[in-house]
C-alpha cells in the first residue's frame, strides 16, 4: 500500500485535473450540476489515485461509467486510462470473487464440519446463533457502504473497507486543506 502522503498527492493531481475538464466542457453550469460534478470527480479522482487496484476503486469507475452523461466526464477525467480502468472492472472482478467466494466456502465447510463433533449447551447455542445473525447483519450493511461490495467475501470486505476508510481519508484530508487554503486567500 501507498503512502497517505502520496496518494493524496495524486488524489489532488486528479481532482484539479477533472475540475478542469468540468469548467471547460460547460462554460454556465448551476448549482446542482457544479455539486454534481465535484462529487463525480472527486470519486472518480480517489479510484483513479488507485490506479484500479482495489474492488471498489474498479465499481466506482463502472457504475459512473454506466451513466450515460457521466462517462463522458469519467472519461475526460481519466483520460487515456479511461478504456483500460472500464475494462479492467469487467474481467477482473468476476474472476477474483469467484476463486475468493470457493476458498471461503471450503474454509467454512471444514469449520463447521469441526463445529458439529463439539456438543454445546442449549443457551450456548443461542448465543452463538445470535452474534451469527448480528455478524451477517452487519456484514451486509457494510456491503451496501462499499462499492462494489456486494461482490466481496467477508475477508476481501474487510480488506477492501480498510483500503476504501484510508482513501477517504486522505480525500477528506485534501479538501478540508484546500478549504483553509481558500479562507486564507479570501481573507487577505
Amino acid at each position: 500500500m501507498r503512502s497517505p502522503g502520496s496518494l493524496k498527492q495524486e488524489f489532488l493531481k486528479k481532482w484539479i485535473m477533472g475540475f478542469q475538464r468540468c469548467s471547460s466542457s460547460k462554460k454556465s453550469m448551476s448549482v446542482l450540476d457544479r455539486k454534481k460534478a465535484i462529487k463525480l470527480s472527486a470519486d472518480i479522482a480517489m479510484a483513479s489515485a488507485r490506479k484500479g487496484t482495489t474492488c471498489w476503486s474498479r465499481a466506482l469507475i463502472a457504475s459512473a461509467s454506466k451513466d450515460g452523461s457521466d462517462k463522458h466526464l469519467v472519461e475526460q477525467i481519466l483520460g487515456p486510462e479511461s478504456e483500460r480502468l472500464i475494462l479492467m472492472k469487467k474481467f477482473s472482478t468476476g474472476a477474483l470473487v469467484c476463486s475468493k467466494r470457493i476458498r471461503s466456502k471450503k474454509i467454512l465447510k471444514r469449520s463447521c464440519g469441526i463445529r458439529r463433533t463439539r456438543k454445546c449447551a442449549p443457551q450456548a447455542a443461542l448465543a452463538s446463533s445470535i452474534a451469527k445473525r448480528l455478524v451477517r447483519k452487519r456484514t451486509q450493511v457494510l456491503k451496501s457502504l462499499i462499492p462494489g461490495g456486494e461482490f466481496m467475501n467477508e475477508v476481501s470486505l474487510i480488506e477492501e473497507t480498510l483500503d476504501y476508510i484510508i482513501s477517504l481519508r486522505a480525500q477528506v484530508d485534501v479538501m478540508r486543506s484546500l478549504a483553509i487554503a481558500s479562507e486564507l486567500v479570501n481573507h487577505n
